[in-house]
């Protein structure tokens, strides 16, 4: 099962994580009015991973038990091809020379954000890959033996005092408080198990919508455009608050659930095919952002199209955009869901 209104809200995450990245300098993005929000952006990646956790719950809801292994290599199908293609572009520009082994080893199987000053090597956006692995990995566990088997009420009081610990070790390690052993501040950031809570989180999320809403379909846009208003808020006014391990799921839970719920012409309209492909490429766009402007250097757009860094930084900014739009469609169309669809006939025995 999909909630294919979902589906949309992957594409404006992964492109306001795009703007983040390069758009500093667009005046459309970059302004008095809007500054403060894209200076923000790149909380949509804790977006993704509450949304990851929720859309788990909800397309494994008919299964009495998960395969472990049936459901990585189903995983490992939905996002290595993509994942391993940005790799692979990335060291092509340097024809493959100068490689750090250790680096591309942790890549290659998604390690880099549990080894300290690693998470960002290779392709910089591949740090989430790594912590979504971890996610993975944990799942089957966590339905099997966990969600099967608990109470709605246990599984919300274990999973919201875990959420409240780690908001509280985060910001404590976040000023110092705490001395890591072998992690520098950086780095908890992108360590897998401080971002644990916020997939946790999306799992609860679903099963309590599935538990005790799902049949409570409405209009709720007023609502879906509150938590909008209350998020803008949050990132205009932080309070001097770090939203970069999941505390912004007050708001990303209330979005997906009202998101969820809500049957009307604006939820059917984005369901139509044209938004839901969009969301769909959204993961190929997040992953292959930088192969697509490091290959459109500065200087192949000022000798191929005219472009000046300085003078013609929006036009520079949008022709990329459209460059990584039309290749994360083709890639997921003739790429990525051919060779998923492969790999999941593969039979496993275990």
């Amino acid at each position: 099962m999909r909630i294919e209104q979902l589906t949309f809200t992957r594409f404006i995450a992964a492109i306001s994580i795009v703007v983040f990245h390069y758009g500093k300098g667009v005046a459309l993005f970059y302004n008095e009015y809007t500054s403060f929000i894209f200076e923000q952006a790149n909380v949509g990646v804790s977006y993704f991973f509450v949304l990851s956790g929720f859309v788990m719950i909800i397309a494994y809801r008919e299964q009495f038990e998960i395969s472990f292994f049936e459901f990585i290599k189903n995983r490992i199908a939905r996002i290595y091809p993509v994942y391993l293609l940005a790799i692979l572009l990335i060291l092509s520009i340097n024809f493959f020379q100068n490689i750090n082994k250790f680096d591309l080893v942790l890549n290659l199987f998604m390690l880099q954000s549990w080894v300290s000053n690693k998470a960002l090597t290779l392709n910089f956006t591949g740090w989430s890959l790594s912590v979504e692995l971890f996610f993975y990995v944990s799942f089957p566990f966590l339905f099997n033996f966990f969600y099967s088997k608990k109470h709605l009420k246990s599984i919300t009081v274990w999973i919201i005092s875990f959420f409240l610990i780690s908001q509280i070790v985060f910001y404590l390690i976040n000023n110092e408080v705490f001395e890591l052993i072998y992690l520098n501040i950086k780095d908890i950031r992108y360590y897998p198990l401080m971002h644990f809570n916020e997939f946790l989180v999306g799992n609860l999320a679903a099963l309590y919508y599935l538990e005790k809403l799902e049949g409570c379909k409405k209009h709720y846009n007023f609502f879906v455009f509150m938590t909008l208003i209350f998020l803008i808020a949050l990132l205009k006014y932080p309070f001097g608050l770090n939203y970069h391990n999941g505390l912004l799921a007050i708001v990303f839970v209330p979005m997906i659930l009202f998101m969820s719920l809500s049957n009307n012409l604006f939820t059917k309209t984005i369901s139509k095919n044209i938004f839901v492909f969009l969301g769909e490429i959204s993961f190929s766009i997040y992953i292959l952002q930088a192969p697509v402007w490091i290959i459109l250097s500065d200087y192949r757009m000022n000798k191929y199209f005219n472009l000046n860094k300085e003078i013609h930084f929006t036009e520079s900014f949008f022709i990329r955009l459209l460059v990584l739009i039309l290749l994360s469609s083709v890639s997921f169309m003739f790429f990525e869901k051919p060779l998923r669809n492969r790999i999941k006939r593969i039979r496993t025995t275990y």
